[in-house]
């Protein structure tokens, strides 16, 4: 990226400026950069755990499988998921507050006897399921913006602020070139202007 700037102290104060916002910005930019990289990997963590407790209820009830054959799996459904938000280091997150269960009324004498616990396994299942959605809708965020973030920092360490160096360092080496040939034009007509004045 080619900083436009003028051979002029006016050009030369505006580059300064940014640059000193730009060195200023770089080190917040870099501990929200690490933050975000540490809740990447929490809720990472975290949606894998939830993803092997998934696992974990479904072997369970691998293990009732000829049972759930009899099982209405209209008796249970998802009536409510509440959710919040949350800031992480400037991101706003999903965070799981309730979920809502509508159990259909049944039959308590005509249904098997493991039909409540069947329920609530399968509650417990949902709310696994949708926590962990949740943990990676979360994660997927984060990665997101850490991402973005990764990539101001590159643009101000390696291109912006090595820039605008360069750019302050050409005017400063422009201003005193010509401040010299000045002077040193402004010697050579006194110089003249004293044999002039010696000829006379």
């Amino acid at each position: 990226m080619a900083i436009k700037f003028q051979y002029n102290k006016t050009s030369q104060q505006a580059l300064k400026k940014q640059l000193a916002i730009r060195e200023r910005a770089l080190p917040t930019l870099k501990n929200k950069e690490s933050a975000l990289r540490v809740e990447v990997k929490k809720a990472k963590k975290k949606a894998e755990e939830l993803d092997e407790k998934v696992n974990e209820k479904r072997k369970e009830l691998d293990d009732m499988m000829r049972l759930w054959g009899e099982f209405d799996h209209d008796l249970v459904r998802i009536k409510d998921v509440q959710l919040a938000s949350k800031k992480i280091a400037g991101v706003l997150t999903p965070v799981l507050e309730n979920i809502e269960f509508e159990v259909s009324d049944y039959n308590m004498f005509e249904a098997p006897g493991w039909f409540p616990q069947g329920i609530s396994i399968l509650e417990q299942i949902a709310n696994i399921a949708i926590e962990r959605e949740v943990f990676i809708r979360k994660m997927e965020l984060l990665d997101f913006a850490r991402k973005k973030t990764t990539q101001k920092v590159n643009l101000y360490e390696k291109v912006q602020i090595p820039g605008y160096q360069d750019a302050i360092r050409k005017i400063k080496r422009f201003l005193e070139d010509e401040e010299n040939l000045s002077k040193a034009a402004q010697k050579i007509v006194k110089n003249r202007q004293q044999k002039a004045e010696v000829q006379s």
